[in-house]
């Protein structure tokens, strides 16, 4: 059985899927702008835009997000995507970062971090990199 529309492999990854009765279902696009997703023109635009320095408030790899507090002590947290964090190291809650901001689409009144870099990791937290497996609960990083 086909389906009445089709959608690009791209969208269909970076949208949730809404159904309103069984046998119907839309898909509602994302507005959090991925780095795959993200236009070149805002790409460049965070390039070329300050650097920013900040602690990490939360971030759950599972999810694939977290928050940032900015040292400035100005704002709101900043959110944070997967896909923006560069390294080897999963950022922990009290990881120090530097980080570039974007505009989060489509009213364009949150920021973003993109860039994010972590600068120094918070001592006496248990650390793993990126390619180490997802833990599935908290017991399997306590040490035995």
């Amino acid at each position: 059985m086909s389906q009445p529309y089709d959608i690009p492999e791209t969208q269909a990854i970076n949208s949730a899927q809404i159904s309103d009765s069984p046998g119907r279902a839309f898909l509602i696009p994302s507005p959090i702008p991925t780095r795959r997703t993200r236009t070149k023109s805002m790409s460049e635009r965070a390039a070329e835009g300050p650097t920013h320095k900040g602690t990490v408030k939360f971030f759950c790899r599972q999810r694939g997000h977290g928050f940032i507090h900015p040292d400035d002590g100005h704002g709101e947290d900043i959110f944070v995507h997967i896909s923006d964090v560069e390294g080897e190291w999963v950022p922990k809650e009290g990881d120090q970062v530097t980080y570039k901001t974007v505009l989060i689409p489509p009213k364009n009144e949150k920021l973003q971090a993109v860039h994010v870099v972590i600068t120094h990791l918070k001592p006496g937290v248990l650390h793993e990199r990126w390619d180490s497996p997802v833990p599935t609960s908290p017991e399997k990083f306590s040490p035995q």
